[in-house]
């Protein structure tokens, strides 16, 4: 397939894919009838050359660009509500979410916030939250920076409380991008670091969603193609990224991200408290545990595992072959194995295991886990 081409496909989302989308968005919006966007993102990308452009090309089509970049690397909701602040002093007309899953998921909290003035954790879906989403909310757009959350596509934000560090979730159709401008041009020039983690977070979302328990055929297909798509580009976008390899990882995230919302699973119970009790990046937290995860969930599993293996393109199909490629992937992209190796010990072990049974994850998942099972693979993996 030719990248340079921009298609578009809907999923229910517009997506527009391809090198160069980006550069849609100015008349994009002159032809909505937009003018002053406030856009959303972090601190590192508001300083880089390809954001400082977008906003170049906005303010030279005549749009008023209003930006907010003060943000955690794990979003709490004192950011959402500084963010809201800004929309309201600056007078905003629409809102554009540009970077990775922390920065997509700050701007869809504060596309709800705007005419939702309650707590924001009253809009926790976790606690039936989603029924109070009845008004209206700002015209929401979406540019993502890299291949792993694919937050762009998606229609929930995960913000920590600044004082319990426990996540929400905010979730409702309504906030859905209207419109996504996929560029893997702007994803060329991550570190390879950056590209292992949240590529790795790509593939796990595809992994946990195939096998969370709740019935979506749709959903299993999806995944199963955006493992596909991993296991042929991951290497390549960390080693030697081009157009191609950049471009199947886009795709694979948002994949993944269309695919979970079928569930996730032990995995992702696992990586959210390192996240926020240590800070720990969500991609790379992910991605050293998901051997241990996978490898608790296989027995019973095997006809899942099976198929995930040929998606994979290995030799065997047995759960263990399965675990074997991930352990041997985060080698390849420079992901340890260990979680000593991202500053865990284990005095935190009790902490962390509380705040994963806690977490809203694991009751998808295709197997039970109770605390002392996450005790148990938090010691396995340390």
């Amino acid at each position: 397939m030719d990248f340079n081409q921009v298609r578009q496909f809907n999923f229910p989302t517009i997506i527009r894919f391809g090198a160069g989308a980006v550069k849609e968005l100015a008349p994009y919006l002159k032809n909505q009838g937009f003018s002053k966007p406030l856009i959303v993102t972090d601190p590192v990308i508001a300083e880089l050359p390809f954001f400082k452009n977008i906003c170049a090309d906005l303010r030279g089509a005549g749009v008023s660009v209003e930006v907010f970049s003060a943000i955690h690397k794990n979003p709490v909701k004192s950011d959402v509500y500084a963010g809201t602040a800004l929309w309201d002093a600056t007078h905003r007309d629409c809102l554009i979410g540009i970077g990775g899953g922390a920065a997509l998921d700050v701007a869809r909290a504060i596309v709800l916030q705007v005419n939702h003035r309650e707590d924001l954790f009253v809009y926790d879906d976790l606690i039936g939250g989603d029924v109070f989403v009845t008004n209206d909310v700002p015209h929401f757009i979406t540019i993502p920076t890299t291949s792993g959350t694919g937050s762009e596509v998606g229609r929930s934000a995960i913000i920590a409380d600044d004082e319990t560090h426990q996540k929400k979730i905010l979730f409702s159709p309504k906030l859905l991008a209207k419109i996504v401008f996929a560029d893997p041009l702007l994803t060329m020039e991550l570190p390879g670091f950056v590209t292992a983690a949240t590529g790795m977070d790509a593939l796990t979302h595809n992994m946990e969603a195939y096998l969370a328990k709740n019935y979506h055929p749709m959903c299993d297909g999806i995944a199963l193609e955006g493992m596909r798509l991993v296991a042929d580009s991951l290497v390549d976008a960390v080693r030697q990224p081009d157009l191609n390899a950049r471009s199947k990882m886009l795709l694979a995230s948002m994949m993944g991200a269309i695919a979970f919302q079928k569930g996730l699973g032990v995995v992702h119970s696992l990586a959210h408290p390192l996240s926020s009790l240590l800070d720990t990046h969500h991609g790379l937290a992910n991605a050293v545990n998901i051997p241990y995860g996978m490898r608790f969930n296989f027995a019973g599993f095997e006809d899942r595992f099976a198929r995930m293996a040929q998606a994979l393109g290995l030799k065997s199909e047995s759960g263990e072959s399965v675990v074997q490629y991930l352990f041997d992937l985060n080698s390849q992209v420079g992901i340890p194995h260990r979680l000593r190796e991202i500053q865990v010990k284990e005095e935190h072990l009790d902490t962390l295991s509380a705040l994963a049974f806690a977490d809203f994850a694991h009751p998808n998942n295709p197997k039970p886990v109770s605390q002392a099972d996450f005790r148990a693979l938090y010691a396995e993996a340390l």
